[in-house]
């Protein structure tokens, strides 16, 4: 045995051992033949003995307490056993007995039994009544409190109740009616529940982007933050397939996914599944309605006397960011339930609703869901985009752009003479009463939105004929394009389309393909019609009068007003303006619609096109000048390629070109010898195709100085709007060449390389027209100088007897024309092309006047001084236009006063100080005094030129000869 760890002998064992031990000490004692063994024997057991019973003594000693305690234990212990014997006998007795007596008395014992089995029952049942009877109370307050699981659970055990243990109760019938028909109402709460946590719990629509308001991305953070809070996790963070229970001291709607499985639950215990269902699936257009009818009313008030014409798209932004998020929600909220669904039917095998199975056909889905929602969407976009109105009178919008290379040389051949239109003598839609009217007509229009509806599509929406947020119209796509592509693009995400489009892009491609591409080019094309055809009957009909003329020429160019806000300091044409401004306009849908950049830039390039065979036709008839459609000489030289090659290779126009922001290469700065020589090859080119001996420029020139006005106009605005075309056209990129990273840096999104090399060839013609105009106004004014300058010499008589103290009548009439044009130009030049046109025209005009004196007959002193007084003349109109003295006419007025010197002595002059002029200028000066001097002999003059040729060429200044 142990005890505590120790082990405890067994005391039969313990007096076995003792006995064995007394024997031995027996025996050894007998055995033993010696005395004195035995006494040491004896003495060995006597001490042992005395060391064992003071051990003994020792721990008894040390025990005693222990000792006693026992003894004392052992006593009770034994007291209570021979009390509990004496106690089991007697109810061994007495059981005895009680058997005796009940099987005496068994059937009354078997009546008493079920006497209280009765009344047992009737006391459950008495509770089951009393608690059925609290039950539509206690229902009450469980829906109030929305504990629809413990509700559902209440009335269905309770209408179980009745129709089981309790279906004979008569007193219950009205209560049982009742109970049935608050279960059978019980599921329409649930579903009506159901549909308002999924459309409008937590829908609180936020329009940030009005004025007033915080910015939109923070405040959609926060809207979503503030549903995270409420308990509405993302998609992901939802875990279904735990077992749904309520919590009565919580409220069940600070965890909607909790909830929504609470009310999924409560209606497969009501055995409602396919009835909310088929419910949940009818009622979410109307819903859906009802969110966008709600949102508008809420957008109105918050934005009242707030909204004008100028946010109406905002607004309609704004509107439908805030439709799409709560979209998002409701479909979020319909995945919820769906799931909900989909478990209680997997759950365990599919489970019966009475008694039927629950089939998965029962149910709606997410592409039901997303069906209703794009239909809502499509609707909508119908009552604000104006399909209803605008469908009708569709336009068909230029598909590609497709023009092949052409030469702006083509746009300058003759054409047929159009037929002239009837013009009106005047109109009044310029007047201050006319303008008022419109405007207030306009203004009057800007919300009147109540005709413009359809009505059956109001009513389908929900909406009100005033709950429109703004005007509809075609030009609302622009604004909502990019939001709503991209939710479109979650739909067909979530849905997984087949085809891969989905209804709604279907009607959006439809809508922009089919009507707005229509609307706007018919919109841009009218306006451009608009602003080019009074141009075109201006340009024809240039003989008006004065008054007429102020009138309509300011009509065509833009005001100062205009100029200020463009960054401009000299007028352009109102039709260039008003053609840029469409293209700003379509520019501008590129980058709101980018997946059809391609039809809008086909759309400018056919603009871009048209205006410039608008300008074209317009340039054509301001440079005729008869019905046969003959050009004035500059129109003709401007076009032909070796003249204007030239042209543009001359410093002057090089340092235009500079001056627009073109460096000049070090090899292209010219010296001032070189500049000079330049200048005269030009005055020589001009000379010999202008000047002959046998008639004068007829009708050649423009003789109508604001006619030089519009073509400065033209030619400004025309290279205003080229460089603003050059700009766009440099910022665009070709689809097959553009890399990632120039499609993210760039403005406007990637363009056929076909269109786009279409554009910049258009964007050259209107910068080779604008440089045709200014170079034909520098050509202009230099047939002028020579149309007013031939007569002088072949007309005039420079040999009268009477010293005439006026210049020619010609020089005053060039100085007139001159000074007219110098009035217009300047007004519609930059003082650069300014300076050009007029640069070096002294240089030609002593050019003209010394070559044209082989073409007089004769000439005197009082000639000279005439000729030398035109030098004067002209020489002091140049000054003053262009603000330096014109040292070349001093040049040749100082080679006419060498007629006052007698040939030979012109001669010995050359051979002593070198040669002024060149070798023909000296011949035709001395031709000139031998035709006014009729007595010297033809041998003279031979003999005097053979002397000229031989200084001429042995001088060191010879190189001024040819």
């Amino acid at each position: 045995m142990e005890k505590n760890g120790e082990k405890v002998a067994n005391p039969a064992a313990k007096g076995r051992e003792t006995s064995e031990f007394l024997m031995a000490i027996v025996r050894t004692l007998s055995t033993s033949a010696d005395f004195q063994q035995r006494e040491k024997e004896k003495a060995r057991i006597e001490k042992t003995f005395t060391e064992s019973d003071k051990k003994l003594g020792e721990l008894v000693s040390e025990n005693y307490q222990d000792l006693t305690q026992i003894t004392q234990d052992f006593s009770t212990i034994s007291k209570s056993v021979n009390e509990a014997r004496e106690k089991i006998k007697k109810i061994k007795d007495d059981l005895s007995s009680c058997k005796t007596l009940l099987h005496c008395k068994r059937d009354e014992l078997r009546r008493l039994w079920i006497e209280g089995v009765e009344q047992k029952t009737m006391v459950a049942m008495l509770d089951q009544i009393e608690q059925i009877k609290e039950v539509p109370t206690k229902l009450d307050n469980l829906l109030l409190k929305k504990h629809y699981l413990h509700g559902t659970e209440l009335v269905v055990n309770a209408v179980a109740k009745l129709e089981n243990q309790l279906v004979g109760v008569e007193a219950l019938r009205d209560l049982k009616a009742e109970l049935i028909t608050r279960k059978e109402q019980l599921h329409e709460v649930l579903i009506e529940e159901l549909n308002r946590q999924i459309y409008i719990k937590s829908q609180t629509p936020n329009f940030s982007s009005l004025p007033g308001k915080k910015g939109g991305s923070v405040a959609k953070q926060d809207t979503l933050k503030r549903k995270e809070r409420n308990g509405v996790p993302p998609p992901e963070k939802i875990e279904f397939g735990k077992e749904v229970k309520e919590d009565l001291n919580s409220d069940p709607e600070d965890d909607p996914t909790h909830f929504i499985a609470i009310l999924v639950e409560s209606l497969y215990m009501l055995r409602k599944i396919p009835e909310a269902a088929e419910g949940l699936k009818v009622r979410i257009q109307p819903e859906l309605s009802a969110i966008v009818a709600r949102t508008s009313q809420l957008l109105l008030e918050s934005t009242s006397n707030q909204v004008d014409a100028s946010n109406q798209s905002q607004c309609l932004l704004d509107l439908l960011e805030n439709i799409f998020h709560q979209f998002r929600f409701v479909a979020h909220m319909h995945k919820m339930v769906l799931r909900n669904l989909d478990r209680i039917i997997t759950s365990g095998g599919q489970k019966e609703v009475s008694g039927v199975p629950v089939r998965q056909e029962c149910l709606y889905d997410m592409t039901d869901v997303w069906s209703k929602i794009q239909a809502v969407v499509e609707l909508l976009l119908r009552e604000y985009l104006d399909v209803e109105n605008t469908s009708a009178s569709r336009q068909r919008a230029p598909t590609s752009f497709d023009e092949p290379s052409t030469d702006i040389n083509s746009f300058f051949a003759k054409k047929r003479p159009a037929k002239p239109k009837k013009m009106a003598l005047f109109r009044f839609d310029a007047s201050i009463h006319a303008i008022s009217t419109n405007s207030y007509v306009d203004d009057s229009r800007a919300f009147d939105t109540g005709d413009l509806f359809s009505s059956s599509l109001l009513a389908e929406m929900g909406l009100e004929k005033n709950q429109m947020v703004c005007k509809p119209s075609v030009y609302n796509i622009t604004a909502i394009f990019r939001p709503l592509e991209s939710f479109i693009r979650e739909i067909e995400d979530a849905i997984a389309c087949q085809d891969g489009t989905s209804s709604l892009q279907a009607f959006v491609t439809d809508f922009v393909q089919n009507i707005f591409l229509g609307h706007v080019h018919y919109t841009v094309s009218t306006s451009i019609t608009s602003a080019t055809k009074d141009l075109i009957r201006y340009y024809k009909n240039p003989q008006i009068d004065e008054e007429d003329e102020s009138f309509d020429a300011l009509r065509h160019v833009v005001d100062h007003k205009t100029q200020k806000e463009l960054g401009v300091n000299r007028p352009l044409l109102t039709s260039t303006v008003t053609v840029d401004k469409n293209l700003q306009e379509l520019r501008e849908l590129m980058q709101d619609l980018p997946d059809y950049a391609d039809q809008f830039l086909n759309m400018i390039c056919n603009t871009l096109k048209e205006y410039r065979d608008t300008c074209h036709s317009a340039y054509r008839e301001i440079v005729q000048y008869d019905s046969d459609e003959r050009r004035v000489i500059s129109a003709m030289w401007a076009k032909d390629e070796d003249i204007s090659r030239f042209l543009r290779s001359l410093p002057s126009w090089r340092s235009l070109q500079s001056s627009r922001g073109q460096e000049l290469a070090s090899e292209d700065v010219c010296s001032e010898e070189e500049i000079k020589a330049l200048n005269s090859k030009e005055a020589q080119i001009l000379i010999s195709n202008l000047t002959s001996s046998d008639g004068l420029i007829q009708q050649e020139i423009i003789t109508d100085v604001t006619q030089m006005r519009t073509i400065a106009n033209v030619h400004e605005s025309l290279e205003w709007f080229f460089n603003r075309m050059k700009d766009f056209s440099n910022g665009l990129s070709a689809r097959s060449t553009a890399t990632a990273a120039e499609t993210a840096a760039s403005e406007y999104p990637p363009v056929s390389e076909k269109t786009l090399g279409s554009l910049k060839n258009l964007v050259k013609d209107f910068q080779d027209l604008a440089e045709i105009c200014l170079l034909l106004l520098h050509l202009e004014v230099r047939v002028h100088c020579f149309y007013f300058l031939l007569p002088v010499a072949k007309q005039s008589n420079y040999a009268g007897p009477i010293d005439d103290l006026d210049p020619d009548s010609n020089v005053l009439k060039l100085n007139k024309d001159l000074t007219s044009m110098e009035e217009v130009l300047q007004q519609s030049l930059q003082p650069k092309k300014f300076k050009y046109i007029f640069e070096s025209l002294g240089f030609l005009v002593a050019s003209i006047l010394m070559n044209s004196i082989q073409y007089m007959k004769k000439i005197n002193e009082n000639g000279i001084k005439k000729m030398c007084r035109n030098l004067f003349a002209i020489q002091q109109n140049l000054t003053n236009i262009t603000m330096s003295r014109e040292s070349d006419l001093d040049h040749a007025r100082q080679y006419y006063e060498l007629l006052y010197i007698n040939p030979d002595d012109v001669i010995t002059m050359i051979a002593e100080k070198g040669c002024q002029y060149t070798f023909q200028e000296y011949t035709e000066l001395v031709k000139l005094h031998h035709r006014s001097h009729p007595a010297l002999s033809p041998s003279q003059l031979e003999q005097r030129m053979q002397k000229l040729k031989e200084v001429i060429f042995k001088t060191p200044n010879g190189e001024h000869t040819p």
